[in-house]
């Protein structure tokens, strides 16, 4: 198993614990199970989508959970013990995946067709929390000043 070592930029970085913190588990969660397959594309400054591979399952069968930063897709199939195969070849077990999702990243539509689960996202950061410009003291904009005496402007 690979496991990076952040120790170097916890020292040197304050308020990114999350971040790191979210990282490392994130390599523990997809060191093992890689089912079902999965995309993640970027549409749009702040658009995204997921592409789950999903054959098999009906939309009864998955149940998706957005909640605050965090996103889970959770798929069950019921037992297929009355048939007999001579082979398996096609992977129907149930799983879970979980996606961490950003602050202000909400989800906006989930489609299934021709066997892949599509989820789109969209980052809708509020008006309070839009970066603004702070004016420093009491300054004035500057502004023309009509005439031409220099002292008058001072």
């Amino acid at each position: 198993m690979n496991r990076f070592d952040f120790t170097p930029y916890r020292r040197t970085t304050v308020g990114f614990d999350r971040l790191f913190d979210l990282l490392e588990r994130q390599a523990r969660a997809n060191a093992g199970d890689n089912y079902p397959p999965f995309n993640i594309e970027r549409q749009g400054e702040d658009a995204y989508r997921i592409t789950l591979a999903v054959a098999g399952f009906k939309p009864e069968d998955l149940d998706i959970t957005a909640q605050q930063n965090l996103l889970v897709v959770k798929g069950s199939k019921a037992d297929l013990t009355d048939k007999q195969y001579l082979h398996l070849g096609i992977a129907n077990r149930s799983f879970e995946r979980r996606f961490e999702l950003a602050d202000f990243v909400r989800v906006s539509a989930a489609d299934l067709a021709d066997g892949l689960l599509t989820i789109d996202l969209v980052r809708e950061v509020p008006e309070a929390m839009k970066p603004k410009k702070v004016m420093i003291g009491n300054q004035k904009a500057l502004s023309v000043v009509e005439g031409g005496d220099a002292s008058a402007a001072a």
